[in-house]
């Protein structure tokens, strides 16, 4: 690949991940990047296999690379590994400032399941093969897709802290947790982002954001374009991406930009123009009147 036309986060746009890993503060989620339908909705993807047009997939990871996306994130389990696989075709060798977050953590028995697996042993097997399919030596951000009630938090954060002191990690995170099990976790092992489902109308996670700020954890949101009702006609995301000549998915991204200065959009999307699209937010900026309009017919929504 060439990254001739490549650009670099400048201060402002960009994040120390674990303190030292900068970022753009706009990644890109490649969950979307498998079961492809050939037909551009990706209607009845279950994230179970490679796409129907891997070409396409790999110029798009090239492409967000040219653009200056320099966080990744991935799974073990999207298409049982060949989405790791996928960004490994697309990008490898990889340019010096590229981070990849991937996770380890979920069985998927079959196409319809996802079984949060928490084993010590399996963990360490599935971050070994994570670093075989991506062809590294050392996963940046090592994710557990899900706690495993079965076993003691600190086993689970503990075997991945193993592996950070081996080289073979170099930060920790969690995804879907709580305020309360983000401290259990931080009693065992330094946890550098947290990747919870967090977007205008889905706020739940609003304490969480707080306290991953508080000791300097980034906050990955998945699902970050969802605005429901609002983006329609006559919403106050349509109204407000009107008056600053943008799309709502734009206006998404910016107010989850200015929510809090750790928090690191990761939009999936398969299309190039939409990738572009989705990078372009962070020229935007909202007025405190606008980011009020939005969060009250948020919560009246």
């Amino acid at each position: 690949m060439t990254t001739t036309h490549r650009t670099t986060p400048s201060t402002s746009d960009a994040f120390l991940l674990g303190g030292e890993l900068p970022v753009r503060r706009i990644g890109l989620g490649t969950m979307r990047l498998t079961d492809g339908t050939g037909d551009g909705t990706h209607a009845g993807a279950r994230i179970w296999s490679a796409p129907a047009d891997p070409r396409s997939a790999i110029d798009l990871l090239r492409r967000a690379v040219d653009l200056g996306v320099n966080l990744l994130d991935t799974a073990d389990s999207y298409a049982l590994g060949q989405n790791e696989e996928l960004i490994a075709e697309a990008l490898h060798p990889y340019p010096e400032d590229l981070v990849i977050a991937t996770k380890v953590g979920n069985l998927r028995p079959r196409a319809e399941e996802w079984v949060p697996l928490g084993n010590p042993a399996y963990l360490r097997q599935q971050t070994e093969l994570s670093l075989r399919r991506l062809r590294r030596e050392r996963i940046d951000l090592m994710q557990l897709h899900r706690l495993d009630p079965d076993y003691p938090v600190a086993e689970q954060v503990g075997a991945l802290a193993e592996l950070v002191a081996e080289g073979k990690i170099g930060h920790i995170g969690l995804s879907e947790v709580t305020v309360a099990q983000l401290e259990e976790a931080r009693r065992t092992a330094p946890i550098a982002a947290v990747q919870n489902r967090y977007n205008l109308v889905d706020r739940d996670h609003d304490p969480v954001i707080d306290a991953a700020a508080r000791t300097g954890s980034a906050f990955l949101p998945f699902f970050p374009l969802a605005t429901g009702d609002l983006a329609r006609p006559g919403g106050a995301v349509h109204q407000v991406a009107a008056e600053l000549g943008a799309a709502p998915g734009q206006i998404a991204i910016a107010w989850l930009l200015q929510r809090s200065p750790n928090v690191l959009p990761i939009p999936g999307t398969t299309s190039r123009a939409h990738l572009e699209e989705n990078l372009r937010s962070d020229a935007l900026r909202l007025d405190t009147g606008q980011i009020c309009r939005i969060e009250e017919a948020a919560t009246a929504a």
